[in-house]
């Protein structure tokens, strides 16, 4: 399902935004947004994609979804450093 939402944001191509989504040894999935924008905003929530794969999304979860943010103390050729 996430992968329509790779697929919505290749199409079309939102500014200022970069996403990644791992999956983890345990079938834990860590999702990655990082935003331009000054208030920390990103249009990911506004793509209908992603609203489809939210809908129901405590349903298939064994624990609800953390959102928490993330400082970067070391970045090499992981990120762009422009």
């Amino acid at each position: 399902m996430v992968s329509a939402v790779f697929a919505e944001l290749k199409a079309a191509s939102p500014d200022g935004v970069r996403y990644l989504t791992l999956r983890l040894e345990d079938d834990t999935f860590v999702h990655i947004i990082e935003s331009a924008a000054e208030d920390g905003s990103s249009p990911i929530p506004k793509l209908r994609a992603f609203q489809a794969f939210q809908d129901g999304i405590r349903d298939r979860c064994v624990e609800p979804p953390l959102r928490s943010g993330a400082t970067v103390v070391g970045n090499y050729r992981m990120l762009d450093e422009s």
